[in-house]
């Protein structure tokens, strides 16, 4: 099958570039001339383990290009896919849907037949059929179907979850569109991944609702670790116990300083928004959101009270900045609300990230970047662990506590132990909702 993505972005170029190997011919189309010269020289713009060596094999098959070109992208598409930017709109926290609706209006404004357009972009309930109406208007000339595609892509393991999805989610309102998109998606249910076929609004619903449970489960074992370091109970253990629970599960139980990047932030407060656009508040939603932003704040405090209450002309070193491992985003990251911070109370903040440098060298003024961990705690004060890269999770501790004026430990990621460090040579550590070890005052 021919297929046009509109987008190049982290949604959209992963997914062209998988439908590619599965032996569509895909397009992907973008307005940015820097990004595509990128692409058509074998770079991607984005971090995905992966994906520069998927995208190109599937080039030199001849089976995936990159175009400006619009109208060229969309002749003779069985399904043209837009895969826009959908973020938080300033001021209310609904999607910003402008992208979307410009997209379609290009795309109607290119098509020459009537097509079956997929909504890859996370949309509030009720857009697709919006979309709907407003190809009806701009193109009266041409029936054209409209499919809702929601991703369910993780960072850092997009290709993994594309080739082999939990499901495919394909909302239709059409013989023909539901066809179409059993045809693109045949490669996985040929090898029985689960594909559901819904109306438009239920698909919309499953993202929104499928994030802001996961994000619960995030904000609700931070909650448990915070009650932890009251209690003296132990969060990694009382995660565990958790979920051995079938009901539950292990995943997304993992204590640390909030989440962050691409698609929590956002939609659970679009879905916030949805609520009270519907006169149905979201309680729970609304909830977690406001406790992950007072938990990244709690990180602050956490580093403070490990350096004596006092940051002033002290050296930080921080080891991780994006949201996640494996991925260069910082969208939303823990890192944006404790950096600036310790900078703000008068820290000399060293950071080391692996992908970090493209967007956190604009996004994190007045910090200073090194290559590796052990030469940014030469001289530190203190040491945190913001996010969990594997480069960081077998550390020679005893070399980097050498190396400190003061050896002391924020693991806010908890991979390590409080015994662990200070067998070690550290004289503090602190984790999330674990056994710490502060600082004796004199």
């Amino acid at each position: 099958m021919k297929i046009a993505m509109i987008g190049t972005g982290y949604v959209g170029l992963v997914s062209g570039v998988c439908f590619s190997d599965f032996g569509h011919e895909v397009v992907c189309v973008d307005k940015n001339l820097d990004k595509l010269a990128l692409l058509r020289d074998g770079k991607t713009p984005i971090f995905e383990p992966g994906l520069d060596r998927l995208m190109a094999r599937n080039t030199a098959a001849g089976r995936l290009s990159f175009t400006d070109d619009l109208k060229t992208a969309t002749e003779g598409a069985d399904a043209v896919f837009i895969a826009v930017g959908t973020p938080s709109r300033r001021g209310d926290g609904h999607a910003d849907l402008s992208f979307v609706f410009g997209a379609v209006q290009e795309v109607a404004a290119a098509l020459s037949k009537p097509a079956v357009i997929v909504i890859k972009s996370t949309v509030p309930v009720g857009t697709n059929q919006k979309v709907a109406d407003l190809l009806k208007e701009a193109r009266p000339d041409l029936v054209c179907d409209v499919v809702s595609n929601p991703e369910f892509l993780r960072e850092g393991a997009a290709i993994d979850d594309f080739m082999h999805p939990d499901r495919v989610v394909i909302g239709v309102q059409s013989k023909r569109g539901e066809d179409v998109m059993q045809e693109v998606y045949r490669p996985l249910s040929l090898r029985d991944y689960p594909v559901l076929t819904t109306d438009l609004e239920t698909a919309e619903m499953i993202k929104y609702a499928a994030n802001a449970f996961l994000a619960t489960k995030v904000t609700f074992i931070n909650e448990i670790a915070m009650l932890c370091e009251r209690t003296g109970a132990d969060v990694k253990d009382v995660a565990i116990g958790m979920g051995f629970d079938s009901r539950i599960g292990p995943k997304f139980l993992q204590a640390g300083p909030g989440y962050g990047g691409s698609c929590f932030p956002k939609d659970t407060k679009a879905l916030a928004r949805i609520g009270q656009d519907y006169a149905r508040p979201l309680q729970i939603v609304e909830t977690v959101i406001k406790v992950n932003e007072e938990v990244k704040r709690l990180m602050i405090d956490k580093i403070v009270d490990l350096c004596d209450e006092n940051l002033r002309g002290k050296t930080i070193a921080v080891l991780g900045l994006t949201f996640k491992p494996d991925t260069d985003d910082m969208r939303d990251a823990p890192a944006l609300t404790v950096v600036p911070a310790l900078v703000g109370l008068g820290a000399n903040v060293r950071v080391v990230d692996p992908q970090a440098f493209r967007e956190g060298e604009a996004l994190l003024p007045n910090v200073n970047w090194f290559d590796e961990p052990y030469a940014a705690v030469a001289g530190a004060h203190a040491v945190v662990l913001l996010t969990e890269w594997n480069e960081f999770r077998a550390l020679d501790l005893r070399e980097m506590a050498g190396r400190m004026a003061s050896p002391r430990m924020a693991d806010l990621r908890n991979m390590y132990s409080c015994d662990y460090a200070l067998e070690a040579g550290f004289e503090a550590y602190t984790g999330m909702g674990r056994k710490s070890a502060f600082p004796i005052q004199s």
